[in-house]
């Protein structure tokens, strides 16, 4: 999947798979982390977040179920 590189101090990464639905999300630590079942205008909101950290603790992280890639 490709991520678009973010200004963020914690967060390195976000991408998107539209056909499962996916959201990745790449940290500055090396930790790559996937979001299921998430809805692409919640990922249109992310990318265009002016704190991407502050989205992802608010509307994200514990309310996808998610999966630790690396």
């Amino acid at each position: 999947m490709e991520r678009t590189q973010v200004n963020s101090s914690n967060i390195r990464s976000i991408g998107y798979d539209e056909q499962s639905s996916i959201l990745e999300v790449e940290f500055i630590s090396g930790s790559i982390y996937q979001y299921l079942n998430f809805p692409e205008y919640l990922y249109q909101q992310f990318i265009n977040a002016s704190s991407y950290g502050g989205f992802l603790n608010d509307h994200i992280r514990y309310n996808y179920q998610y999966q630790k890639i690396r």
